[in-house]
Formats: structure tokens, C-alpha cells, sequence
């Protein structure tokens, strides 16, 4: 459900970033509250929804987003330019699995870009609970830091927890070593001079840098890899057999906010989630690619095969949960639920 939040305030980080603050009344605290690396979607005309990370800390009483101005962004361009403080918009209850699930000693976390704002949020929730933190952050440059203030504030405040590395790949430092693209192989350095690669990581950043650095830390060591992204190319449609609508389509059952519907896909649906829109168009989703995990289900009944899969981890998969936009029936009745 989407419920109109007034902004509070936009403040200008970089020349092409803005954080947006927003208002959630007190009667929608308890549904607003969250975990360290969850995102809210931002509701736009029609089906068209966008996913934006929370980038303060669990129980600060803030909520704030980070958005990066893109070209033809249907929010982040066009309704952004417009946004005043005052204004609402369609906002709906922080969601996503991606962040510490318990407090530990110390995590270590990678940015690039835009990727930085989950990860100041569990930065943020590390630091308050007495651990520490590592972050490399990549960027162009310094001028293209976001939250380049945040961040200065938490190596003010935790001098002795908080290991900040800055990688700039357009601008000479005076370490070489950390002048340049983050690859792989600079990351091997840097973990052999600067960093001990044996702990928790959190990395959110584009599909190739995240899978590059995330090989590069398992084999160094790293006791667990998360990823999140913040953008893929446009996925294709699951894989439908040949035969899929010779009786007539797969039929599946989803039950969804406590109520339960039936429906039978057609050759005009391309995943679970397509169908279900048709019946429940409240259905939860955002980005439709397979990177946001908002449409997550479990299957109880039956069997389907997902083309993409870049936000669920490996016990959410053992545990029968899949991504419905990215899924088609393996069997002719499927029987899932969003509870």
C-alpha cells in the first residue's frame, strides 16, 4: 500500500545527487519502521514504481533517500526537477533483505557511486551498536562523493571504528594504490595492504563490479558476500515451454495481504507477477528486473524456474522463496504466498 509522505527537505549532495527527507507521521511509524539496507518505492502514474534506499540508521526517527539524477529518469529527472519541500508523494513501507541480519564485531562494506546510500545505513547501524566498520567507496572524484558530509561526521564521531577508503578512478591521489577503477586486482591490494579481507561483506554498486569484487573477496577469504545493485540492463521475460498453454495456461494461486486469488496465466503474461497484476494489481513489485527483491513469494505448491535472480540469498532460496517477476510455472498448478 502507498501512502502520501510530504518532503521534508531536499538537499543537494553533488552536482547530479540530491537527498530527499521524508515526513512519515507518527501513526505510520510503526509500519515505516526498518532495517539497515532496506529501500522504499515511490509510487508513479500507473504501474510505474522506482526503488530508492533509506540511507539513516534504524531508530533515528529519520527517513531520507538518496537519488542520483539520471537522463529520461521517469522520477529522478522529470518529478524530481519539479519537487518542492512541502510536496507528497506515493510512498510505500520500507522493504528488502539486504543487510546484517545480527549485530556483529565488524563489516566490511564497498560503494560505488550511488550504491553508497544502503550501504550508509548499515555503516550507520554498525557504528551505533558498537561495532566497526570498513568502507571502500568508489567514485570519480571527490567532487562526485555522495553524502561526502555524512561520512566525514561518522569518522569524526567513531575515529577508532570507522575505516573510511576512498577510491577515486578519475583523479590522482597521493596513493597510486587507490587512484583507478576498483577492479578486481586493485582490490587484491588493497585487501594485502590496507584491509583484512576475513570478515562480513556488503557490497551495492553496477552488475559487473559487484560480481568482480565479490569473486575477488571469496577467494580472499571473506566469511560472507552480499550483494545489492543499482541497476541492470533490462532483463528478458522467464523462459516459457512450448507447450505452456496447451490446457490452457498454468493455473496459480497466491495468497496476498491474507486473502487468497486464482488465476490462470495467459500467452500476454510474461512472468507470475504479470498475471497476478491483472487480479491484484496491489501486488508488491518495483523494478520488474530481478535486483530489487519487492516481489518476493514463497512457493508452497509446485515448481517454477527464474531467468534472473540478483536480490534473494542462498537460505531464502533453500527456503522455497522466489522472485515472481522473474518466473514462470515448471508445473501446471503453482500455489505461492506473499504472506
Amino acid at each position: 500500500m502507498f501512502h502520501a509522505l510530504r518532503v521534508s527537505a531536499i538537499d543537494e549532495l553533488t552536482a547530479d545527487s540530491v537527498a530527499l527527507t521524508l515526513d512519515v507521521p507518527d501513526d505510520l511509524r510503526d509500519e515505516f519502521a526498518f532495517e539497515p539496507g532496506q529501500h522504499v518505492i515511490i509510487g508513479l502514474d500507473g504501474l510505474e514504481r522506482r526503488t530508492y534506499s533509506l540511507c539513516t540508521a534504524p531508530g533515528s526517527g529519520r527517513w531520507q533517500i538518496g537519488v542520483k539524477r539520471l537522463p529520461g529518469g521517469a522520477f529522478s529527472e522529470s518529478r524530481l526537477a519539479a519537487l518542492q519541500p512541502g510536496d507528497t508523494i506515493d510512498v510505500m513501507a520500507p522493504t528488502g533483505s539486504f543487510g546484517p541480519r545480527s549485530h556483529a564485531e565488524h563489516v566490511g562494506l564497498i560503494a560505488a557511486g550511488s550504491g553508497i546510500t544502503p550501504i550508509l545505513s548499515i555503516a550507520r547501524a554498525a557504528l551505533a551498536a558498537g561495532g566497526s566498520v570498513t568502507l571502500l567507496y568508489a567514485s570519480r572524484n571527490e567532487q562526485a562523493v555522495m553524502f561526502l558530509d555524512d561520512l566525514a561526521d561518522l569518522k569524526d564521531t567513531y575515529p577508532e571504528r570507522f575505516h573510511l577508503v576512498h577510491v577515486f578512478s578519475r583523479q590522482q591521489t597521493e596513493s597510486e594504490l587507490l587512484s583507478g577503477r576498483l577492479d578486481g586486482d586493485r582490490l587484491k591490494r588493497i585487501l594485502g595492504e590496507l584491509v583484512e579481507p576475513k570478515t562480513d561483506w556488503y557490497l551495492c554498486g553496477p552488475l559487473d563490479m559487484v560480481t568482480e569484487l565479490a569473486a575477488t573477496l571469496e577467494s580472499a577469504g571473506a566469511t560472507s558476500v552480499h550483494r545489492e545493485l543499482f541497476h541492470v540492463d533490462d532483463a528478458p521475460p522467464p523462459p516459457r515451454p512450448a507447450d505452456a498453454f496447451v490446457d490452457g495456461g498454468p493455473a496459480v494461486t497466491a495468497t496476498l495481504d491474507g486473502r487468497t486469488s486464482a488465476y490462470t496465466l495467459t500467452p500476454e503474461d510474461d512472468s507470475v507477477l504479470a498475471g497476478l497484476l491483472r487480479v491484484r494489481p496491489e501486488a508488491p513489485f518495483a523494478c520488474r528486473g530481478g535486483v530489487c527483491g519487492t516481489c518476493r513469494a514463497k512457493v508452497l505448491d509446485g515448481a517454477v524456474e527464474m531467468r534472473h535472480n540478483y536480490a534473494l540469498e542462498p537460505d531464502e532460496l533453500e527456503a522455497g522463496h522466489v522472485l515472481t517477476c522473474q518466473s514462470w510455472p515448471t508445473t501446471p498448478d503453482v500455489t505461492l504466498s506473499y504472506e
